[in-house]
């Protein structure tokens, strides 16, 4: 019976344990997973919970035919030098590291190892995330697949070109923080309106969930969707205006545009 091809995941912090678990769910059997991690109180806690087998990065690299490194971009330079030696021409690497592109780490590894880029976020870790992915020089279908096999475990998966990866980084891979601002400034607004926060708290998380679902479900274009909650001379849109009075369409594309320039100077080591 041919041995099963086996899968290593390299980092067992947060996003390392959220692909971890959205594999199990998955349903990949726990036999072709494998844990990168030098800890050993936290190797434990890995092995218990999952029933995952827990190696040393070197090892875990060595057995595996996909290696999904899930470190950050400041620890990727060391853990390449440490893996090298043991990738071969053929194996897949996944990067989960911000910044980092595929040429980068091609330069790193031997020749002939396949190498993809991912930009994740964190819902995620709720099965709703938003990963995009782009090929390096070695990849062909099959390796595409199955880091789109990887990332679609834990939400939605899309291919794009590396040259878009920046920009991808501003509205998706940062985009989780530009929405929990806006739903800080909502509750805090609804206390200085006279709401005890509670009330506030859970009327802004349930109308943004409600929202996001109206959305995906509708497929209708968000203007659509505004228009019809804006009614002639009435509150929204007398909200609107003051929105637009203080530029917020302008302030949402400088703050992305200042989230791109980042992470282009990330990919440049500054």
């Amino acid at each position: 019976m041919a041995r099963m091809k086996q899968t290593a995941i390299i980092g067992a912090g947060v996003m390392g344990e959220t692909l971890l678990s959205g594999l199990v769910r998955a349903g990949r059997r726990v036999d072709t997973l494998l844990v990168g991690e030098k800890r050993a109180e936290r190797a434990t806690e890995l092995e218990e919970r999952y029933g995952v087998t827990v190696l040393g990065n070197v090892e875990a690299a060595q057995r595996a035919e996909t290696v999904a490194l899930v470190v950050k971009p400041q620890d990727m330079a060391d853990v390449l030098a440490e893996l090298a030696p043991v990738l071969r021409p053929g194996q897949l690497l996944v990067s989960l590291a911000a910044g980092i592109t595929t040429a980068w780490i091609e330069e790193r590894v031997p020749e002939g190892v396949a190498v993809v880029r991912v930009m994740p976020n964190t819902p995620a870790l709720v099965d709703e995330g938003m990963a995009a992915l782009s090929p390096g020089s070695h990849c062909d279908e099959a390796h595409l697949a199955e880091a789109e096999s990887l990332m679609d475990s834990c939400g939605k998966v899309l291919r794009v070109p590396e040259k878009q990866m920046d920009a991808v980084t501003a509205i998706s891979g940062s985009g989780p923080a530009y929405v929990f601002f806006v739903v800080e400034s909502m509750i805090e607004a609804g206390v200085h309106l006279g709401l005890p926060r509670t009330t506030a708290t859970e009327l802004a998380v349930q109308t943004l969930v409600g929202s996001a679902v109206m959305l995906r479900e509708t497929g209708t274009h968000p203007v659509v969707l505004r228009e019809q909650v804006t009614s002639p001379a009435g509150t929204t849109a007398a909200a609107l205006r003051e929105l637009e009075v203080h530029k917020v369409r302008a302030a949402f594309l400088a703050a992305m545009e200042a989230a791109r320039d980042r992470s282009r100077a990330l990919a440049e080591g500054a």
